[in-house]
């Protein structure tokens, strides 16, 4: 089990890491093994996740159109570029998930919840 630091990190790494296969390299002395460990300090953590989208988002902004259908090798079988895209997505949606479920276990209510829960209030206010 994963602490939230440790998943957003996690996170990181993958964002670090995967862009690889669509021709951008992880950034000078990267190390994916133990990256989700390297830190319990909430602000790096916040900088380094950050850091890892701009990386992810840089490497896809990059990346030529005609590249999406290239074949790669992909844990023992074949895949597209485009393909790798599409993971990447669901990864960081898989976890973003999981952050939004332990949120709201722990009491966290999102942003976008939060809003709602006021306009709805708004919404049903007697008229005076």
């Amino acid at each position: 089990m994963r602490s939230i630091g440790e998943v957003y990190l996690h996170v990181a790494a993958a964002n670090y890491n995967l862009p690889h296969l669509i021709g951008t390299d992880p950034p000078a002395g990267f190390k994916a093994q133990g990256f989700d460990k390297s830190t319990t300090d909430k602000a790096k953590i916040i900088e380094i996740l950050n850091d890892s989208f701009a990386h992810t988002r840089q490497a896809v902004l990059k990346m030529p159109d005609s590249d999406l259908e290239k074949q790669l090798d992909w844990f023992g079988g074949k895949n597209t570029e485009r393909g790798i895209l599409l993971f990447m997505m669901r990864h960081m949606a898989e976890h973003l998930g999981q952050s939004i479920a332990y949120a709201r276990m722990v009491g966290v209510v999102p942003p976008w919840t939060e809003d709602a829960q006021k306009a709805k209030k708004v919404e049903t206010k007697p008229k005076q």
